[in-house]
């Protein structure tokens, strides 16, 4: 315990004093840690000072270096490489909220991050830790701050690459590789209107009409298909508005999200048509669907979610996608990871830097 609180105090709550030492925590211990220090978006600091303290210890052991990559004032992303890199290992430190701590029994490790994705960290790490022992010195970690919301740490990182020819970026796969990724494309969708007292609505103008109008002309957009990333999807996430139930509302707003298989073009016309006359469409995000390679025997799957990759634009080489646990239970009051997955997941990513720097050579 006192390493820890040497550590900048981020002593996780459910140690013992004679809990083992920053520098002997297993897959289990460390994803545990990680999920006891709280890490949404934009407030991942604890987090990040405490994996770059918790990997300057093993590279001031094993010859490794460690950097803060500054992401943008007061964030930063962690990197820890031994060697020149031709293999990155990467995932990201932010979560979604709410928060809440770790627990386990024999089976599952539950809290925020466990899946998604301090499990995943904790992994990578154990990988790194088994490949040092081997004495391999050709390998990279980088942990990222932003996934959950813009990518704004793999966008800095894109701009600082160290020469790595690969880059396996973790999120939960049940330990599959992904031969694909949707893309996403975000709207605001926002009416104006008039107000006015509701028994003479004639007077004004309903925002919330206009916006109604809007997302029914939207849900008609017919959505692509994919053979291998399957059918395109909207949700409309959020929608808000209106004043009092007695007056007659002057804005309303909705966030939708598309689930992309196919280039976004044709879905930004039509969501332009679908509002013309009723309300504008405010784009916040657009990252493209990606397809993916496999790698040796590992078995595969394909998901719907996106990831960092699309950000890191190919500046850390050629990307693979796999990690512990289910994207189901990720983002949910349920997140939790299997023990098991987490320690074979420490083999696969292990398996494949060996892989990967065999055929990069």
């Amino acid at each position: 315990m006192e390493r820890y609180r040497r550590l900048g105090g981020f002593a996780p709550s459910f140690l013992p004093s004679s809990a083992p030492s920053i520098e002997n925590m297993n897959a289990v211990e460390l994803t545990r840690a990680l999920v006891d220090i709280e890490s949404i978006t934009n407030n991942e600091g604890a987090a990040c000072s405490f994996l770059l303290d918790y990997l300057s210890i093993l590279a001031a052991r094993t010859g490794g270096c460690t950097q803060a990559m500054p992401v943008e004032c007061g964030r930063f992303n962690v990197f820890a490489c031994w060697g020149a890199p031709l293999v990155t290992l990467s995932t990201h430190i932010d979560v979604v909220p709410p928060f809440f701590p770790s627990r386990e029994d024999d089976e599952w490790i539950y809290g925020r991050g466990s899946c998604d994705a301090k499990g995943i960290i904790a992994s990578m790490v154990g990988a790194a830790e088994r490949l040092l022992a081997e004495g391999r010195r050709d390998f990279g970690l980088l942990f990222v701050v932003g996934e959950e919301r813009n990518s704004a740490g793999a966008f800095a990182a894109a701009q600082a690459a160290r020469g790595s020819r690969y880059l396996i970026n973790g999120e939960p796969t049940d330990n599959k590789l992904a031969l694909g990724s949707k893309g996403t494309l975000r709207y605001e969708i926002v009416a104006q209107g008039r107000m006015a007292h509701s028994a003479y609505p004639e007077l004004g103008e309903s925002a919330i009409d206009k916006l109604l109008d809007a997302l029914e002309a939207i849900r008609r957009i017919p959505l692509p298909g994919d053979p291998v990333l399957g059918q395109g999807t909207l949700n409309i996430g959020t929608i808000s508005g209106g004043r009092a139930p007695n007056v007659v509302p002057d804005r309303a707003q909705a966030e939708i999200m598309f689930r992309l298989v196919s280039d976004a073009g044709p879905i930004r016309e039509a969501v332009e048509s679908a509002v013309a006359g009723r309300a504008e469409a405010r784009e916040a995000m657009s990252v493209p669907a990606v397809r993916l390679h496999g790698l040796d025997d590992l078995p595969t799957t394909v998901v719907a979610f996106t990831t960092d990759i699309p950000a890191f634009a190919g500046a850390w080489g050629e990307a693979f996608l796999i990690g512990p646990g289910s994207i189901h239970v990720a983002h949910t009051l349920d997140e939790k990871i299997s023990k098991r997955q987490l320690f074979e997941a420490v083999e696969i990513y292990a398996r494949m830097v060996r892989r990967l720097s065999a055929k990069s050579e």
